[in-house]
């Protein structure tokens, strides 16, 4: 049970009907919804996979001449889908809820299995890890670094969406990603958590 009146994730102060929890309703659903766009044979790890496939942009230009396969020139996109990638670092986490009583281990199989899996189990018990599980804030930044890797992968590695918000020290305005935890005031260097960020007049560009 958390004993703090901040939500760990995204440390504003929790509302009355969440104190205990390790994170916020909202931070909740953003987490949720980080897992179900990776899931699924249309979700971010299948169209990360299908990168490394003959013929996309992620595979290196074959040399002329030369009957050698080409090297892939995404190393990242491999490292990302092979077993110790995405899937290992979310079946750990199954693994880790599963020895708290929290989720039930996975049966193995293809890795597009094992991840649908794998997530399927970490969204179902969800609700119940925000309120027990002490390293929800961990959970929620791999999950929200995973996905934000591979949406600019994905992407084509377009620049993370921006906004803008207004410091609370020296009044000026800066921007800062969308899905950071915190920034810096450029003017001054003040540093504004995530809920100072997501005041009312920071808006998207």
């Amino acid at each position: 049970m958390n004993e703090s009146p901040n939500c760990v994730v995204c440390t504003r102060e929790l509302w009355e009907d969440e104190l205990g929890r390790y994170a916020c309703r909202p931070c909740e659903r953003r987490i949720d919804d980080r897992l179900a766009a990776l899931a699924g044979p249309r979700g971010l790890y299948a169209r990360l996979c299908l990168r490394m496939e003959p013929g996309s942009r992620s595979m290196g230009e074959s040399v002329s001449g030369s009957s050698s396969p080409s090297i892939p020139a995404n190393l990242q996109i491999l490292d990302l889908t092979a077993s110790g990638g995405i899937v290992g670092t979310l079946e750990a986490w199954v693994e880790d809820w599963a020895s708290q009583g929290l989720a039930t281990r996975g049966t193995g199989g293809r890795l597009q299995h094992r991840i649908d899996q794998a997530i399927g189990t970490l969204r179902l018990n969800l609700p119940r890890a925000v309120e027990r599980h002490p390293a929800m804030d961990e959970f929620a930044r791999e999950v929200d670094g995973i996905w934000r890797t591979g949406s600019a992968l994905v992407d084509g590695g377009r620049e993370p969406v921006k906004a803008s918000a207004t410091c609370q020290a020296c009044g000026n305005a800066f921007r800062f990603g969308l899905f950071d935890d915190g920034a810096d005031c450029r003017s001054c260097g003040q540093h504004h958590t995530r809920a100072m960020l997501l005041q009312p007049d920071a808006s998207a560009a």
